[in-house]
């Protein structure tokens, strides 16, 4: 019988094909792991790079989340540090999709925003314009955004069978994380996303509380043209 002696070179370990030590997970190259397959330290999740996380495929520290290359993130996918939504390439957010810092709501490039698509900093409403001041308006916006606007995002996960050579040589982690967390062009998601709408759907972005064309085209790059 097959033994973990046989087939970890570590030391007190009680997983299998260990070569670091005091792992109780599987195949660890790292110290302290009680998941598998990790190059990083004290993991407790599988596929990690980085060090201290509980969540899987993660090529930064210390994250709960799931293929985060940031520090300290709750969330899924983040290349920024310190967040607990999902897909932010800022940092210190709790909103989604944002590129901006410190950001509550979707879709900003300001910091501090609890509301929705703004450029300018403090703001708690939509379009740099007044506060969404309730529950009921926040949702009704959200409510009122069309599925396109939420397909844009600052980072995509690429899985090891669609990497290049080239990311493969950038991104050494892909051996453990089985892929990378890409930085997107993030103009060039809204034109991709804007090419999917129906002319219906482009109305919606318009006829949204608020909806200010200059504001939506520094955010998006887009030009939705005028209101019909």
């Amino acid at each position: 019988m097959m033994t973990d002696t046989d087939t970890s070179t570590g030391d007190g370990n009680t997983g299998y094909l260990n070569t670091g030590d005091g792992n109780t997970g599987n195949g660890n190259a790292g110290k302290w792991n009680t998941g598998d397959r990790n190059t990083g330290d004290g993991n407790t999740g599988n596929g990690n790079a980085g060090d201290g996380n509980t969540g899987n495929g993660n090529a930064g520290r210390w994250n709960a989340g799931y293929r985060n290359t940031g520090y300290w993130n709750t969330g899924d996918r983040n290349t920024g540090d310190y967040n607990t939504g999902d897909w932010n390439a800022g940092d210190w957010n709790t909103g989604n999709r944002n590129t901006g810092n410190c950001n509550m709501g979707d879709w900003n490039t300001g910091n501090y925003c609890t509301g929705f698509f703004n450029t300018k900093d403090c703001m708690a409403g939509a379009f740099n314009g007044p506060a969404l001041k309730s529950v009921k308006d926040r949702q009704a916006f959200l409510s009122a955004c069309p599925d396109w606007l939420s397909r844009p995002s600052p980072v995509t996960w690429v899985p090891v069978a669609d990497m290049t050579d080239d990311e493969k040589n950038d991104h050494p982690d892909h051996k453990t994380t089985d892929g990378y967390l890409r930085r997107n062009d993030w103009i060039e998601e809204w034109r991709k996303a804007k090419a999917t709408a129906t002319p219906e759907e482009i109305q919606q972005v318009r006829d949204l509380p608020g909806y200010d064309a200059a504001v939506f085209t520094k955010i998006t790059g887009l030009d939705l043209g005028a209101n019909q």
